[in-house]
C-alpha cells in the first residue's frame, strides 16, 4: 500500500502541535512526536528538516494563520475581537505555542510583525476619521484587543461560561474603542 505524504505530514504537524505546546521547544522530542503520529522519525527530518524547522511549520500552521483567517474590521472591532476569542477557543494550542515561542525565541515573526502594522495602520485611520476613539494609541489598542481575546482559551478563564466570558470581551473592546458606554 502507497504511504500517502500528506496525511503522514497532517499527523506529524498535530502531533508536534501537542507536543511542542506541552512541553516547549526545548523539552518536546522528535521521537514522541513520530510515536504520536504512528510514523517513522525519519520522515521529521525529510519533510521538515529538523525540530526547529518542524516546530516553525507547526507555529506557522497554528499561529500566522490566524491572523490570515481573522481579518480586521476596523468599523466593529468588538466583532473582530469576538471572532479572535473564537479563534483561540477553537485553537487552544496556538496560544501556548506562541508563548512558548516567544519565551523561547524572543523574536517576532516578520509576517506577523507585518500584519500587525497593517492593522495599527488601519485602527489609526479609524482613529483620525473618528470611528475609533482615539483615548489609546492605536498599537497598544491593538494589543489590548489581542490581550481580551486569550479568554478564548479555555485554560486561562475562571468561569467555564463561554457566551459571558465572549460577551466580556466584545463589551470590553467596545469600551476600549468608544463604541459603547465608558
Amino acid at each position: 500500500m502507497p504511504r500517502d505524504a500528506e496525511a503522514t505530514k497532517r499527523r506529524l504537524l498535530d502531533a508536534a502541535a501537542a507536543e511542542f505546546a506541552e512541553r516547549g521547544i526545548a523539552g518536546a522530542r522528535v521521537d514522541r512526536i513520530a510515536a504520536a503520529a504512528g510514523a517513522n522519525k525519519a520522515l521529521i527530518y525529510s519533510y521538515f528538516g529538523n525540530k526547529d524547522d518542524l516546530f516553525d511549520a507547526v507555529f506557522h500552521t497554528l499561529v500566522v494563520d490566524t491572523v490570515h483567517d481573522v481579518p480586521i474590521d476596523v468599523d466593529d472591532l468588538p466583532a473582530y475581537a469576538g471572532r479572535l476569542f473564537d479563534r483561540n477557543l477553537s485553537h487552544p494550542l496556538a496560544l501556548r505555542l506562541a508563548i512558548w515561542r516567544s519565551l523561547e525565541r524572543g523574536e517576532v515573526l516578520a509576517d506577523v510583525a507585518a500584519v500587525d502594522r497593517d492593522k495599527i495602520a488601519a485602527i489609526a485611520a479609524g482613529q483620525r476619521d473618528g470611528r475609533v476613539s482615539d483615548r489609546f494609541p492605536a498599537g497598544e489598542l491593538l494589543v489590548m484587543i489581542t490581550g481580551l481575546s486569550i479568554l478564548g482559551a479555555p485554560y486561562l478563564a475562571a468561569t467555564d461560561d463561554l457566551q459571558r466570558r465572549r460577551r466580556s470581551v466584545t463589551e470590553a473592546v467596545r469600551m476600549l474603542t468608544g463604541r459603547g458606554k465608558p
